[in-house]
């Protein structure tokens, strides 16, 4: 496969990316850019349970192969995959257990990553180099397409498939919401899977007072069934009734609400993702991660954090004096201003 050419035809294509929802969205730009170079491909996507709603609705996959978790639900799809015959195998978790699958598919073309971790690169038959410079997750996803000689994109793409049902169900459960779709509004998710990068509740709570008082922004806060307690924290310190939408945001309808949303402001979080994969403008908060890497992605974005000098350190706890100072004294209404100054933005290029 000289300079990343294949040299026999590539009809079906199997994508290894099980989770997270971030690094979901991230990959959405090497898909589009495989179904370029590989236009008959059929693509199926792995990927955990979970977030399966979510890759149903990404434009250019042709299946999903949802596993269940445990290494009993990984195994019991290896007999539907061998059966798959696929030309070619990516995987863009790199990891043991996604290693392992790749070659157990059977599958005589395995591309991965040279660095990836726990021994997966044994599992490839193609090792794709990352440069040592800091790259965003988007960017170095691309370099495994580029190897198999994909155009690198000028503009990265991220194409959800926009379905009626999904917008008719947007639609229903912001009218319920009492929410105007003619007027700005603001997303809030306050959650993330790392307790380091959750902004205070009090904090989030005195921003979207703010928000609705002085400026009569409605915030309406979003999120999974799991994360109902992270919202009761903020919703029980606010002065003005929010909009609480969390456990009733299915995954496979985040990319439809997001995009009707005017901005999102959120911790780092897949959500995030999701809205600057929609070209939904970003107000974030970043502690212990570094934007450089996982970031918004794209234009329009602002990501707020506090100068320590320990930062970006990716723990997943913190042991400094004053605990995660690196969040909790980014200030209630420097985000506010943040949030308007963005919002005054999107109004501006809407009427120009």
């Amino acid at each position: 496969m000289p300079g990343g050419r294949m040299t026999e035809p590539v009809r079906r294509i199997l994508l290894i990316k099980p989770s997270s929802l971030g690094d979901i969205v991230h990959a959405m730009p090497t898909v589009a850019a495989l179904r370029e170079r590989f236009p008959q491909a059929e693509v199926t996507w792995l990927v955990k349970r979970q977030w399966a709603p979510l890759v149903q609705v990404i434009a250019g996959v042709d299946r999903v192969c949802a596993v269940d978790q445990g290494l009993v639900g990984w195994l019991g799809r290896v007999p539907e995959l061998r059966a798959a015959d696929f030309d070619l195998v990516i995987d863009l978790q790199g990891l043991l257990r996604s290693g392992a699958m790749a070659r157990l598919t059977g599958c005589a073309r395995r591309v991965g990553f040279a660095n990836a971790r726990e021994g997966s690169p044994l599992c490839y038959t193609q090792r794709v180099a990352v440069p040592a410079m800091p790259m965003h997750a988007v960017d170095r996803y691309l370099l495994v397409a580029e190897a198999l000689g994909a155009a690198r994109p000028a503009t990265p793409r991220f194409a959800f498939t926009d379905r009626q049902e999904d917008r008719q169900a947007v639609d229903s459960l912001l009218l319920c919401a009492g929410i105007n779709g003619s007027s700005p509004w603001v997303a809030m998710n306050v959650s993330a899977r790392w307790e380091t990068k959750r902004w205070p509740p009090q904090h989030f709570a005195e921003a979207a007072d703010r928000l609705a008082e002085r400026y009569g922004v409605p915030v309406v806060l979003m999120g999974g069934p799991a994360e109902r307690q992270e919202s009761l924290a903020v919703t029980g310190r606010m002065r003005t009734k929010a909009v609480d939408l969390t456990g009733q945001t299915p995954v496979g309808l985040l990319p439809g609400l997001l995009r009707r949303a005017s901005l999102l402001l959120t911790n780092d979080s897949g959500p995030m993702h999701i809205a600057a994969a929609v070209e939904t403008p970003v107000v974030a908060l970043f502690g212990p991660t570094d934007p450089v890497r996982t970031g918004p992605y794209g234009r329009g974005h602002v990501v707020l954090s506090y100068p320590v000098e320990c930062r970006p350190c990716l723990r997943r706890d913190c042991t400094r004096a004053v605990a995660l100072e690196c969040l909790t004294a980014v200030q209630p209404e420097q985000v506010v201003q943040a949030v308007m100054q963005q919002l005054r933005l999107v109004s501006q290029s809407g009427t120009a």
